[in-house]
């Protein structure tokens, strides 16, 4: 009877680890998004100019790529190293971050798309 305790309590604790690691991986990130910027704004070492972009997170190894495309006209892509922060809950709307640096350019800083756990930071 005893050890029956034991093996149900031990049972217990693993399933409760196993939760809390796989809760972990729980973040809700689109592969692909669209942003428009109103003023040219800096990403990563590249300054894009205004306007609507796709947006695509992809996996370069263990690394997060943000993927920019202008939607209309020839543009180059811009492609930016970026981290995941877990949000408290999805996002109710897309909200863009970004600082102002010594050249007065805007520079990008975040990026949280509506519907998605966690948000983008460069």
């Amino acid at each position: 009877m005893r050890l029956m305790k034991v093996l149900g309590v031990a049972l217990c604790v693993l399933v409760v680890a196993a939760l809390a690691v796989a809760g972990t991986d729980n973040l809700v990130v689109r592969d692909a998004n669209r942003v428009t910027f109103f003023e040219p704004i800096r990403v990563g070492s590249s300054l894009l100019p205004a306007g609507e972009y796709i947006v695509r997170h992809t996996m370069e190894g263990q690394d997060h790529v943000m993927v920019f495309e202008p939607v209309k006209g020839k543009g180059q892509e811009t492609r930016a190293k970026c981290s995941l922060v877990p949000l408290a809950q999805k996002a109710d709307k897309t909200i863009t971050t970004y600082q102002m640096n010594a050249a007065n350019e805007r520079v990008l800083q975040e990026l949280v798309f509506k519907g998605e756990t966690a948000k983008h930071v460069f």
